[in-house]
């Protein structure tokens, strides 16, 4: 039951204290479940990533059920998933009861223009930890580029982008 409580504290944490999405989320994430309970190794990490962009929803709900799956099976994915979802459910509930009150707050909108370029910030850290350890040789690096020339060129659904990926990794690999 202790592994169970852990896991639904560290997700509430990573659930409060990430503001911006799962991709801002990943740093935090990382450092959690990597670094402070080494609950899975930065492989799996990367792993989950990757299965978190293929299957459908947030990033950080996904990552939270598989990390809970990994530690503690099916109730340590419950207690991951209510864990990451806790505060912001909570946070939304509130926040829609005042939203209409404080919309054209300055000092709302002061705060929201100063996040912006935080979560960013954040986005670019956890590629550029990501990458460092994806991007080790020729084919992945090609890999990378090509995925990223197709999403800043083209309108291709991500779905379709991830699929893309996963063919030329096994032409690339497999062969």
């Amino acid at each position: 039951m202790r592994l169970l409580i852990d896991i639904f504290l560290t997700f509430l944490k990573i659930g409060a204290f990430s503001f911006g999405g799962g991709y801002a989320m990943l740093p935090l994430i990382q450092k959690e479940i990597v670094e402070n309970h080494h609950w899975i190794n930065f492989d799996t990490f990367k792993d989950i990533i990757g299965v978190s962009q293929m299957t459908p929803g947030p990033i950080a709900i996904n990552s939270a059920t598989f990390v809970g799956y990994k530690v503690a099976g099916i109730k340590g994915s419950f207690f991951g998933t209510l864990g990451v979802i806790t505060f912001s459910f909570i946070l939304v509930t509130i926040a829609t009861h005042y939203a209409m009150k404080f919309k054209d707050s300055a000092l709302l909108k002061s705060a929201l223009l100063g996040m912006r370029p935080a979560l960013v910030g954040l986005i670019i850290a956890a590629f550029i930890q990501l990458g460092k350890d994806s991007y080790v040789e020729i084919r992945a690096i090609l890999i990378g580029i090509i995925i990223a020339v197709l999403s800043f060129k083209t309108k291709i659904h991500p779905i379709l982008i991830i699929v893309i990926s996963g063919i030329l990794g096994v032409i690339l690999y497999g062969i």
